[in-house]
């Protein structure tokens, strides 16, 4: 008998190892994908060096977008009469942003410390998905609990400085 039950040991053993690979491989992806998501509005608030700065005054929303007029603050970019942004809870008709165009459009990014914050919104909820893996799939509670509040303060900056 003994030797049945080290074999079932081992294929216990085994199948929880196989359950943390996939956990983390799954949890690392969440991440990966939050960071990806990120990264294409991220890049133009963080690096804004050679790109059009200026301040966006919103005329008017859409259900989609919001379009103002553009204000250039930086050398060789030019006023524009209808740049747009993407609409979201933090943009209001009627108020004023600092921005910076995406290059060879009229796409606007929020810039500053705000901006850089909203970028990283996607990355903020893949954090907290990601800590749901962790503690559920490893059965890691420390790891998770760092996940978790990683993504929790990412999003609660992102609205309280917004």
């Amino acid at each position: 008998m003994p030797a049945a039950s080290a074999s079932s040991a081992r294929s216990g053993s085994v199948v929880r190892m196989g359950r943390v690979v996939v956990a983390g491989l799954f949890a690392a992806l969440i991440v990966f994908a939050g960071a990806w998501g990120s990264w294409g509005t991220a890049q133009h608030a963080m690096l804004p060096k050679g790109r059009e700065r200026g301040t966006l005054t919103v005329t008017d929303c859409l259900p989609q977008r919001c379009e103002g007029t553009f204000a250039p603050l930086s050398p060789g970019a030019t006023p524009r009469s209808s740049v747009r942004i993407e609409r979201s809870v933090m943009v209001r008709e009627d108020h004023s942003y600092d921005v910076v165009l995406e290059p060879g459009t009229d796409v606007a990014v929020r810039a500053g410390v705000a901006g850089v914050l909203l970028a990283w919104l996607p990355l903020g909820g893949a954090l907290l998905l990601a800590s749901v893996v962790v503690a559920g799939g490893m059965r890691m509670p420390r790891p998770a609990w760092v996940l978790g509040l990683a993504g929790a303060a990412l999003l609660t900056a992102a609205f309280v400085l917004s």
